[in-house]
């Protein structure tokens, strides 16, 4: 399945599958994002798969959202792949 990304205003829902071929959308999506607001939401609950590349461009989002002082908070289950990933970097 191919990634969609809606929005309705700051809240941003992800849904099918984050992978490298799929990046440029993803990152162009939150770029402008990040230009229109200050408090974004990303709920993640309907992404069936995140590849490494994908998992990155989170941890990238999360990083920019720090470099330009915005808020983000990610929600939802997701898959454990992402959640591994983010638990690793808390515990280090």
């Amino acid at each position: 399945m191919e990634l969609r990304i809606t929005n309705c205003n700051n809240f941003f829902k992800l849904k099918g599958t984050l992978n490298k071929n799929n990046i440029e959308l993803f990152q162009n999506e939150f770029e402008e994002a990040f230009e229109k607001f200050n408090k974004l939401t990303v709920s993640i609950e309907g992404l069936e798969s995140v590849d490494r590349t994908g998992v990155n461009a989170i941890a990238d989002l999360h990083a920019l959202s720090l470099k330009r002082n915005k808020e983000l908070s990610i929600v939802g289950v997701g898959c454990k792949d992402l959640y591994d990933h983010f638990k690793d970097n808390e515990a280090a």
